[in-house]
């Protein structure tokens, strides 16, 4: 018996929160996943009243899929702790964090977005992760750190720049080209070899069309949201804005 690829794994175990949930009458939380299993994920358990994507704040990337019987239901386990941090003498940064958290041996999915805003460090996690992460997580690059649960709920301000790129069409081979500044034969390459993903999911079509607010992600080159057409050029060309992650 070969083993399942691994989205069909992830979608099999979701599938059983699903079914304890509906058995159990009551809601369910998953562990957290990253935005290309969201992608994924999203064509098994679309978004409704009974299954709520969910990272703790509006807009966050890394989220739980919440399974709830009621569809009145508001309740989640996701919660946020929070750590004072001075960095007068050691700064420290996101790799950092991640560093120490992967160092006590806890799955990636165990917590969610964490981010240093103003001398502080928030971390999203689940309620029965939340009491270890404070007892155990005390140092980050020989940085002391002592982390509490907050009621607030931060959000994480993500950082872009706009650019504007002249492309043949809103195809998405024409797209990559102008963003990586290669020949159209070069970007269908990249799409084929599974480098070019639209909204997290990985795309292997080089004519699919982009619409607004699609998020291209390439490999090697960055992130980008497509927010339109501007006007078109006197060769008949057109030019496209989109925010770029910085």
């Amino acid at each position: 018996m070969t083993d399942l690829p691994d989205y069909e794994e992830l979608a099999a175990h979701l599938s059983d929160l699903q079914e304890k949930s509906e058995l159990w009458h009551s809601t369910i939380c998953s562990s957290f996943l990253s935005e290309e299993e969201q992608g994924a994920m999203k064509k098994y358990f679309p978004a409704s009243d009974h299954i709520v994507y969910d990272g703790g704040y509006a807009g966050a990337r890394k989220k739980k899929i919440i399974f709830r019987y009621d569809g009145e239901d508001t309740s989640s386990d996701i919660v946020c702790i929070s750590a004072k941090i001075d960095q007068r003498f050691r700064k420290i940064g996101h790799r950092d964090i991640l560093g120490a958290l992967m160092h006590l041996q806890i799955e990636r999915s165990s917590f969610g977005d964490f981010w240093i805003e103003d001398e502080n460090i928030y971390l999203y996690t689940s309620e029965t992760m939340a009491g270890f992460l404070i007892d155990n997580l005390i140092r980050i690059n020989q940085l002391s750190v002592s982390f509490e649960r907050i009621e607030e709920k931060p959000v994480q301000v993500f950082h872009t720049k706009r650019l504007e790129t002249v492309i043949a069409s809103e195809r998405l081979d024409a797209m990559v080209a102008g963003l990586t500044h290669c020949s159209r034969s070069k970007a269908k390459e990249m799409i084929q070899h599974s480098l070019v993903q639209i909204n997290h999911v990985p795309v292997d079509r080089p004519d699919i069309t982009c619409k607004e607010d699609d998020v291209i992600s390439i490999r090697g080159t960055g992130r980008f949201t497509f927010k339109g057409i501007t006007r078109k050029t006197r060769n008949d060309r057109i030019a496209a804005v989109f925010l770029q992650d910085i």
